[in-house]
């Protein structure tokens, strides 16, 4: 099986340390980054499958840094953080994270979310070269694509999971529950945050007009309902 590539950034060695120890021992490789700018450099050379950063560092903080790697890859991010406002969480979800865990966490918790995140996207990888076609809508899964009246739209890892599940699901309407547990495990199920802010990115992306959409319909108090077109 192919080694995992981790980037690790945090301005505390007592805690990339800890981290670097726990996630080798476990059969990732590891680099750590310091610093955001040293992260943004670090990252072209070293091609890492996941991107995991605290929040709060000097220059360049975590938002920001999500920002910087959306411009340049989707590789899934990760965001560690003592903040755990919805405010917060939502502003790190806005800027391109894919998962957020509040500190203090255990060793264990932030594995499951490692796995769950890497497993997520090596499912989509592996999936069959055919395009998946219906309506206004083409995803190409092996090559992590999808284009909306043949414009391509490029998504991050999570965008592309949750759009690829809703249009798996055309017109049917998909409980805030039920899609929060398929898309971010069942620790997730209560996180309507989480929904709120993807949904709205998506539809900025493939919405002609985000506050009328036509494709991701929203059903009151239940959840979503997605229209092909």
């Amino acid at each position: 099986m192919e080694t995992k590539r981790i980037l690790l950034v945090d301005d505390e060695p007592q805690i990339t340390r800890v981290l670097r120890r726990s996630l080798m021992a476990h059969h990732y490789d590891v680099r750590i980054a310091n610093d955001g700018e040293t992260a943004i450099e670090l990252f072209r050379e070293f091609a890492p499958d996941l991107l995991i950063t605290d929040l709060s560092m000097p220059e360049m903080d975590g938002i920001e840094l999500c920002r910087a790697i959306r411009k340049i890859s989707s590789v899934p991010i990760i965001v560690l953080s003592v903040k755990g406002e919805e405010k917060t969480k939502v502003t790190a979800l806005d800027a391109g994270a894919d998962d957020y865990v509040t500190k203090p966490f255990s060793m264990d918790e932030l594995l499951a979310r490692v796995r769950a995140t890497l497993r997520r996207t090596s499912q989509i990888e592996e999936k069959t070269t055919a395009n998946l076609i219906r309506g206004d809508f083409e995803f190409d899964l092996l090559a992590h694509k999808v284009f909306v009246s043949g414009k391509e739209i490029h998504l991050t890892p999570k965008e592309f999971e949750l759009l690829h599940y809703l249009f798996q699901n055309d017109g049917k309407v998909i409980t805030h529950h039920n899609l929060l547990g398929a898309i971010w495990g069942g620790n997730f199920t209560e996180s309507n945050e989480y929904l709120r802010v993807f949904v709205g990115q998506i539809r900025k992306k493939i919405e002609p007009q985000p506050d009328k959409p036509k494709y991701i319909l929203t059903v009151p108090w239940v959840g979503y309902r997605f229209s092909s077109g």
